[in-house]
């Protein structure tokens, strides 16, 4: 397993991390255990998850990811060799059973998620703590248009930096990072750290594969030259790039069945393109997840591409991808291809 430095912390993450945002819910509680022991027999050390988690969110099961991870580490006795990443969620009204609806990000949400999630997680740091999504209105979670609302109140990007400067200096939070946040953003969490010497985030978690590629434009610039890691999500397309669902066909298990919500990857242009990628992967006789996964981990802006699966095999099949090297005619024949269809989840 390549290991890769997150951004400019401290933390050296595998190149492919864990997701564990069906633990808790419709995954069974051994075959979470299987992934977690395959996973780190295997080299993988990041583990990724959320207060919200488990999918799909329930006043019942919430935690319920976190949880498992706790009561794994406390049994295998890895925590020291573990790198834990969770998120904590931003101003919704889709979770009014959480902190009772009251998610903004201000120091006492910020204070009150972090003791939460400690004792969820069995452990007495976080190595990783990300703001699921920003507290303001913006355009995220695939939204293309940005709709400004004058005079919106939020909590600033300051003030929810110096919340969690306060978890990091009393030593419960190592590095801090964001997901789905727009590049203003990015820019304004960096700015604000630099003005008022609070923590710099270390990584951004956001969509990335063959069928969405918008990180490229939007954001790859600032996150190299500012040393702002990738943490990819998504890489797979909901399986739509592992060719499980050509010809209109949902397998029984498979995450279309399951959770018929993921709808991202489903319009025809994404059927099109996924089709063209896993072709082509047949043609150069190669797995066509395992090339889709291989493509990410040649971008430079990239430290970790997280993978969430039914069972242990896909987890095998995802963690050989790292020892694959795709050729510069292989390459050549996507980006071809991606300038005819760009980003079609879009």
């Amino acid at each position: 397993m390549v290991l890769r430095k997150l951004g400019n912390s401290k933390l050296i993450v595998s190149s492919i991390g864990i997701g564990s945002q069906f633990w808790g819910g419709n995954q069974d509680l051994k075959e979470s255990y299987r992934q977690l022991d395959y996973a780190f027999d295997h080299g993988i050390n990041f583990i990724d998850t959320a207060e919200i988690y488990p999918v799909p969110y329930s006043k019942k099961t919430w935690g319920g990811s976190e949880k498992i991870i706790g009561s794994w580490l406390k049994k295998k006795k890895l925590r020291s060799k573990a790198i834990i990443a969770t998120k904590i969620a931003g101003r919704s009204k889709e979770f009014p059973y959480i902190r009772k609806g009251n998610l903004t990000l201000d120091k006492k949400n910020i204070r009150k998620f972090t003791d939460e999630s400690l004792k969820r997680l069995n452990t007495d740091y976080l190595d990783l703590v990300q703001i699921h999504w920003p507290d303001r209105s913006t355009n995220f979670f695939g939204q293309l248009e940005y709709n400004h609302i004058k005079n919106e109140k939020s909590i600033e990007i300051k003030e929810t930096l110096f919340a969690l400067k306060e978890q990091v200096k009393a030593g419960k939070i190592r590095e801090i990072g964001v997901c789905n946040e727009t590049p203003w953003g990015l820019s304004r969490y960096l700015k604000e750290s630099e003005m008022y010497n609070l923590p710099k985030i270390s990584s951004i978690q956001h969509p990335y594969n063959l069928l969405n590629r918008n990180f490229e434009i939007s954001h790859s610039e600032i996150s190299i030259r500012e040393n702002v890691s990738l943490i990819c999500y998504s890489p797979l397309a909901h399986g739509s790039l592992t060719g499980k669902y050509r010809n209109g066909i949902i397998p029984k298990n498979s995450r279309y069945k399951k959770y018929p919500f993921f709808k991202r990857y489903k319009n025809n242009r994404c059927i099109e393109a996924s089709n063209f990628y896993i072709d082509l992967a047949d043609k150069y006789n190669i797995n066509p997840a395992q090339s889709a996964l291989a493509f990410i981990l040649t971008k430079p802006f990239v430290s970790s591409v997280l993978i969430s699966v039914s069972n242990v095999r896909q987890l095998a099949l995802n963690i050989e991808a790292t020892n694959i090297s795709l050729s510069k005619n292989f390459i050549n024949e996507i980006n071809s291809y991606h300038k005819l269809n760009p980003n079609p989840s879009h």
